[in-house]
């Protein structure tokens, strides 16, 4: 069977360390497949016979690192053999898997990662949304991709998952995938959960990500201000398309509804608040957290308006929505149309509903956050830190508090 496979030592002259010593590589080569792995052994170029593919001389030094590079060879064949007795197949990842210690008693990551993501599918409207298997199952394609482009292997025993693997992963997503900071710092979190798996299970020890820190950069959220929206509005399309689309969109910005939210919307999610007037019910399809939100008078009006649409009435939903692609599509045209420079999507209109529409017209934090469905006051403060009109309104009216207070202070002192 050694036909089959061939060994070589080697240096790699581009990797000198700062003594100018050269790195021992080890090559095997199964069928045309290449495995390499540095021997964690280094020689002065002068002293590498390249033809021998050992060290020259009969120094000890050339002598010691001579009989290791003897031994390495020999535990290849050796693995060779253990491979034809446990029947297993001679070939690249098998023989790398041999030489790292992973096998198949071994938790493999990939093997545990689509285990989580199957458990995920099947709980999908008991406690998950679809949304969230796709964030996993991308993350488990980046894993997976990022194990061919870095050890050339499909799989990955846990055990061997460290800094340097987590730091790997990162570095390979933000320039292979060229994933922005926060992107990548969503997958690393996906993986995270994984980990967590594993520690839970006492499969690792160590926490892989005790040393690793990642921060997500502070993104501004676009929105329209209420001159844009007061365009918008007053707009109107030749056909029916635009400004079908053009009203769920208005419908979104004085509700806060995310696009999956509008679609699911039924009237059976509309009845009477506390207050009783009109209020949208809704668990939020990203989150399953509860929305409660009271119907403003144009979001009203345009619920009246479709009403009696055959979609509305055969599909039982409120609006006639399209898909998120056509949507964002045709809001390009409108954004184009009403002269509105920003990229306009769908989402645009949940920000606009937490700046435009409440947080600058006084609508307390706490109020805007439950009406969004966050989960904590910290991800709706992300929107006020943008308000700079708000911040410029509310201290020109304490301005104006100080400015009359003095006044009155002046005429007292001059009297």
């Amino acid at each position: 069977m050694n036909e089959k496979l061939s060994i070589l030592f080697y240096v790699k002259r581009a990797k000198s360390n700062r003594n100018g010593l050269l790195p021992i590589y080890l090559r095997v080569t199964i069928d045309s497949q290449r495995i390499e792995f540095c021997t964690k052994r280094y020689a002065h170029p002068s002293k590498w016979s390249v033809e021998g593919n050992r060290m020259k001389g009969t120094s000890a030094e050339s002598k010691a690192i001579n009989s290791y590079l003897d031994a390495l060879k020999a535990k290849v064949y050796d693995y060779q053999q253990q491979l034809i007795r446990e029947d297993e197949d001679v070939n690249a990842e098998n023989m790398r898997n041999k030489i790292m210690g992973i096998d198949k008693r071994a938790h493999m990551l990939i093997d545990i990662f689509r285990q989580h993501n199957t458990d995920i599918k099947a709980l999908i409207g008991k406690g998950y949304a679809s949304a969230t298997l796709v964030r996993y199952e991308t993350s488990l394609k980046h894993t997976v991709d990022f194990l061919q482009w870095k050890y050339k292997i499909s799989d990955i025993d846990i055990r061997k998952i460290n800094h340097e693997f987590i730091t790997g992963y990162e570095f390979y997503l933000k320039t292979v995938c060229n994933c922005c900071q926060n992107t990548a710092s969503k997958y690393i979190k996906n993986f995270g959960k994984i980990i967590r798996i594993c520690l839970a299970n006492g499969w690792l020890i160590k926490n892989p990500f005790i040393n690793y820190k990642s921060k997500e950069v502070e993104v501004e959220r676009p929105f329209l201000s209420q001159e844009e929206l007061d365009v918008m509005f007053q707009k109107e399309f030749a056909t029916d398309r635009l400004n079908q689309v053009k009203d769920i969109f208005l419908f979104s910005c004085y509700t806060g509804l995310a696009y999956s939210d509008v679609k699911k919307l039924s009237y059976k999610n509309i009845g009477f608040g506390v207050d009783g007037e009109r209020w949208i019910f809704i668990n939020r399809t990203k989150t399953d957290t509860r929305s409660n939100i009271p119907l403003l008078p144009i979001a009203a009006a345009l619920l009246e308006k479709y009403k009696e649409h055959p979609v509305v009435v055969t599909q039982e939903r409120v609006l006639p929505i399209l898909s998120n692609q056509k949507m964002n599509a045709y809001l390009k045209e409108i954004a184009d149309v009403c002269g509105i420079t920003k990229e306009l999507t769908f989402h645009i209109a949940r920000h606009t509903f937490a700046t435009t529409v409440t947080l600058s017209n006084g609508v307390p934090i706490e109020s805007v956050s439950k009406m969004l469905g966050h989960k904590n006051l910290h991800t709706t403060q992300h929107y006020a830190k943008i308000l700079d009109l708000k911040v410029s309104n509310d201290m020109r009216i304490l301005k104006a508090k100080f400015s009359e207070n003095n006044q009155i202070k002046i005429k007292k002192s001059a009297g």
